[in-house]
């Protein structure tokens, strides 16, 4: 059996919160009611006859009498190829897949999400809203010259009974419209109706016409005019065919509107005629009462669109040879005193105008209901979403219907012909920019069924229609422009996330993996050099400070939250990774922090670590640099029940993180595990970071408190655990420096001042030392106080304690540009110096917000790894917030 686009056999349901299920129940309503329109009466017919309207009848006399044939002829070819280009775009996104009710506007907002597709559907209900006003007055116009009183005179004779001013003309128009609401709200089966009856009289009015060039004979058109001085009379002439007049109107000869008042040029003409053009959406506005919309739409559209053309261009060339330009330019209605049956030709006028107007009603309430559907703008169009029980929008029809009510008052059809044109142009430039998007992305599941289309056209009609747009008006282009750019921001601000994905998204990822292709590790230079961290968290309760510190650490560079779970794949039925991601994407939502998340399970965190180590990042965007928390025994505390993002009335803490390991609770980890991580890191040439007590730094306290000094950042680029090969220019002590610089030039740490302290012996020369750092701070562009610290006394003790561990003489750990030698032996301090060390650094006053400490490597025997972590716990024992630097990477340059 053969399932229509819109069969249960295609619906699924999107599992979210109840505003979206509110969304599926009302759409699924929406599916319910019946789908009648074939692709005659739904998309050719509204077509032709939004096309066949005002222009045709109306106002192509005036084109042509004003532009020329030649000029003429180009106009047409421009707007043709602008809506040709658009309808290529049109007919490929909409067979690529089911299309619901909101035509165009529902084209572009699933392909380029809800931000763009909102306010382009807000921009395309106003155009529509605009046109519908503009056919009304257009038929208000027609009706007035043929009923209305003669300017000059008070009193009409005969049929011309209708008086003429500002005020009865709104008059007129309120109840034309009025008439056009009754039929759209009782539905669109009765619209499609309606328009066919309609389409019926246009067709044999058409024929009539162009019977009427060559069957009626030459004649003199009298042709009043309103002037200051009451009523002026011209003639107008209807030569029949002749090759004297086609040589008169081949050029352009533009005057004075005599309907406006203003100067006509080539571009009011063209926004003028290109209000014929702009009916290509009428089909696509029907899409959700077409039987197959994806079928009808294209073939409907296409060949309405080239119907029309050859129609345009065939009554242009008829009327050069026929008619001269002073009937052409003042006499609106020449075609009904042309005619071999001028009634018909009224008729004709009266229909296609009002079934013009329609159509755009009914249009701009499709397109209404959509946006209410979608709850893009909230509660603001809350009640555009009631429906009859046929499912006719007849809210959505009735505040379509106040705001063409709106317009009216503008009064005259030409006053708003640029601005519709400007509102269809933008709307038809988002259609292609929507469909070069889905085609730049390269996704695989957009296949259209059209293929008669490429990116070219799709530019080239993106293009076509800006030039056009800024050469009608660029005051009103540069408006409309603007408006389209604030409803983007307030709808990415303000709207809720939505389910239908975002073409930003897939071409994000497409230019990302082109240039990460193009990032080539063989061309990094320490110039260039930033830092790539890789954070392992267990759990962020117990890490929100440390999480918002590193980020202020990583200067541009990337950034991954790591975490490895305990678990063995082999023994579970799923990965339970995937049920976590949505959590740790929310954290860094919540946190504001830009981080990528890398989860992992493995037997241990030390191979955890390893596998994040390996295979974290891409191409050229991997983490050099591993940030752990210190392994004490302080009790976990909760950052995230503090953190200003979860401490609001609204929000609570439903991360769906697990509650912290109590005190009691044995750790994941052991302490050789611990130091076994830092040691694999730095075989693995990665610099190392270790932070302790961060979750005590309150970085908004520390960096506004009004006390003076600022904040100050402690530097201490010396091996405390070794005096005896301290140094301040080796590669650890170098990138302790820069890390401190770098987190000098976050925005949030600015005001904080750079402390460096230079350890000095008595008869070093100190003051030498000092210069010579400076010179080197100097060198390398950092700021920075510089404060001497005598240390013999420590020193003294330090060659007093210490001993040898087994196994020969201890051999300096060496470090140059990268080079890494492992000591085989190390140099054991005694706890006695390492707590002097620790108060050295804690008599330092005033308290900083925060330490950098040299983190020596960890010995090469695995059996002092306990002994190690002991005294870097001696070492950074009731300092604050510490972070211990080990540094393999050069990175400070001196070069330009």
């Amino acid at each position: 059996m053969a399932t229509s686009e819109r069969s249960a056999l295609l619906t699924y349901r999107l599992c979210g919160g109840s505003a979206e299920e509110e969304r599926g129940r009302e759409r699924g309503r929406a599916a319910a009611a019946p789908r009648k329109l074939p692709t005659f009466l739904g998309v050719v017919v509204p077509t032709l006859l939004s096309m066949f309207s005002v222009v045709l009848f109306l106002r192509l006399g005036f084109v042509v009498g004003h532009a020329g044939l030649y000029q003429a002829l180009a106009m047409f070819a421009v707007a043709y190829f602008i809506i040709g280009m658009t309808v290529l775009s049109v007919c490929a996104i909409a067979t690529n897949g089911a299309l619901d009710a909101g035509g165009a506007y529902y084209m572009i907002s699933r392909a380029l999400g809800p931000e763009f597709g909102g306010s382009i559907g807000i921009m395309f209900f106003l155009a529509n809203v605009c046109g519908s006003a503009l056919y009304v007055l257009g038929l208000v116009e027609a009706v007035v010259d043929s009923f209305g009183i003669p300017p000059g005179q008070e009193a009409g004779t005969g049929v011309h009974v209708l008086p003429q001013s500002y005020w009865y003309e709104l008059l007129y128009g309120t109840v034309l419209l009025a008439l056009c609401l009754l039929v759209c709200l009782v539905g669109a089966s009765i619209y499609a109706k309606a328009t066919f009856l309609i389409f019926l009289i246009v067709a044999v009015v058409l024929g009539t016409i162009l019977v009427s060039f060559f069957a009626t004979r030459p004649l003199k058109v009298p042709i009043h005019l309103p002037s200051s001085n009451g009523t002026e009379t011209d003639n107008g002439f209807f030569t029949g065919f002749s090759l004297n007049t086609l040589r008169d109107n081949l050029g352009g000869e533009y005057r004075v509107d005599y309907t406006t008042g203003q100067m006509m040029s080539f571009s009011s003409v063209f926004a003028v005629m290109f209000n014929g053009c702009t009916g290509i959406m009428a089909g696509s506005n029907m899409s959700g009462d077409l039987k197959r919309p994806s079928y009808s739409i294209p073939r409907g559209t296409i060949s309405a669109v080239l119907f029309t053309y050859l129609v345009y261009n065939l009554l242009a060339f008829l009327m050069c040879a026929t008619c001269n330009r002073v009937l052409l330019q003042k006499d609106y209605g020449f075609l009904r005193d042309i005619s071999i049956f001028p009634p018909l030709v009224t008729v004709g006028i009266y229909a296609a105008t009002l079934s013009a107007a329609m159509s755009n009603l009914i249009g701009a309430s499709r397109i209404l209901y959509a946006l209410a559907r979608d709850d893009l703008f909230g509660r603001a169009l809350a009640l555009a979403k009631k429906t009859s029980a046929s499912g006719n929008p007849v809210m959505a029809v009735i505040l379509s219907w106040l705001v063409v009510q709106v317009v009216l008052f503008s009064g005259k059809l030409n006053t708003i012909a640029s601005v519709v044109t400007i509102f269809f142009l933008l709307v038809y430039a988002t259609v292609n920019l929507a469909c070069l998007a889905l085609e730049w992305a390269s996704a695989p599941n957009f296949r259209p069924t059209f293929r008669y289309f490429t990116w070219h056209t799709c530019l080239l009609g993106i293009a076509g229609c800006c030039v056009m747009m800024f050469l009608i008006s660029p005051v009103s282009a540069s408006a409309s422009l603007g408006f389209l750019l604030l409803l983007l921001l307030a709808l990415h601000y303000l709207s809720p996330s939505s389910t239908w994905g975002y073409i930003s998204q897939a071409l994000i990822f497409h230019q990302v993996r082109k240039y990460l292709l193009m990032l080539d590790v063989r061309k990094d230079h320490v110039k260039f050099w930033r830092p790539q961290m890789l954070l392992m968290v267990q759990n962020p309760r117990g890490s929100a400070r440390l999480i918002d510190f590193v980020n202020d650490l990583k200067k541009s560079g990337l950034y991954v939250l790591g975490h490895v779970e305990l678990q063995d794949l082999d023994m579970l039925p799923s990965d339970p990774l995937q049920p976590q991601q949505d959590s740790w994407l929310s954290l860094v939502d919540k946190l504001n922090v830009k981080a990528f998340i890398s989860l992992t399970l493995a037997p241990s965190v030390r191979h955890g670590v390893r596998q994040l180590l390996f295979t974290s990042g891409l191409g050229g965007m991997r983490p050099n640099t591993l940030v752990l928390g210190f392994y004490d025994d302080e009790a976990p505390q909760d950052g995230l029940a503090r953190h200003p993002a979860f401490t609001s009335a609204r929000e609570e803490v439903p991360l769906g993180f697990p509650p912290l390991r109590a005190p009691t609770t044995p750790k994941l980890l052991s302490a050789r595990e611990y130091v076994g991580i830092v040691a694999d890191a730095l075989k693995m040439l990665r610099n190392v970071l270790l932070a302790r007590q961060l979750e005590s730094l309150d970085k908004a306290w520390e960096l506004r408190r009004a006390a003076s000094p600022p904040p100050t950042i402690h530097v201490w680029p010396v091996n405390l655990l070794r005096p005896d090969s301290a140094r301040y220019a080796d590669t650890c002590s170098l990138f302790l420096l820069q890390m401190a610089c770098v987190l000098n030039m976050a925005r949030a740490w600015r005001r904080a001042r750079l402390r460096l302290f230079l350890c000095v012996e008595a008869g070093t020369m100190p003051h030498a030392q000092e210069e010579k750092l400076r010179q080197l701070l100097k060198d390398l562009r950092i700021q920075a106080q510089i404060q001497l610290v005598p240390w013999d006394a420590i020193t003294r003790l330090h060659w007093q304690t210490c001993q040898r561990t087994p196994g020969g003489p201890a051999e300096e750990e060496e470090e140059e540009e990268g080079v890494v030698n492992f000591p085989t032996n190390t140099t054991q301090v005694s706890d006695e110096y390492v707590c002097a060390a620790n108060k050295l650094v804690l008599e330092q006053s005033p308290a900083p917000a925060v330490r950098f400490l040299y983190l020596p490597r960890p010995p090469a025997d695995t059996s002092l790894y306990p002994l190690y972590l002991h005294q870097l716990e001696l070492l950074t024992r009731g300092l604050g917030p510490t972070v211990l630097v080990h540094g393999v990477s050069a990175v400070t340059s001196t070069q330009l």
